[in-house]
């Protein structure tokens, strides 16, 4: 199985910035994309960020020119660098990937733990 571990969550003030990462390990044959994802109380997951496995990303509308995601495939972790952070970016944060664990099978989508990130006003 996949296992997804998430570091880089913390309070911040509004303006300033964080560093999300996400490792993978465990039984992986190939990962296809790799993302971040949020939820705020009261709301649904939504999609912050993504990379495929050809390096070609897609954001949320209210992030784009803020945060950027960014991939190394050796180590098998994605990072979202988040500038310029308002509160309303406050949420728990959760990496996901799409992977295969051997080349037969299909493919399976893996989440982290959740990781929190605060922004005060």
């Amino acid at each position: 199985q996949v296992q997804l571990v998430e570091s880089g969550g913390g309070l911040v003030q509004a303006g300033g910035s964080l560093r999300l990462s996400c490792a993978a390990s465990g039984t992986i044959f190939r990962i296809n994309t790799m993302g971040w994802y949020r939820q705020a109380p009261g709301k649904q997951r939504e999609l912050v960020a993504t990379v495929t496995s050809g390096g070609s990303t897609n954001y949320l509308d209210s992030v784009k020119g803020r945060f950027t995601i960014s991939r190394d495939y050796v180590k098998k972790t994605v990072y979202l660098q988040m500038n310029s952070l308002k509160p309303e970016d406050t949420a728990v944060y959760y990496c996901n990937c799409n992977a295969q664990v051997r080349a037969l099978l299909g493919s399976l989508d893996y989440w982290g733990q959740g990781t929190q990130v605060t922004v005060s006003s």
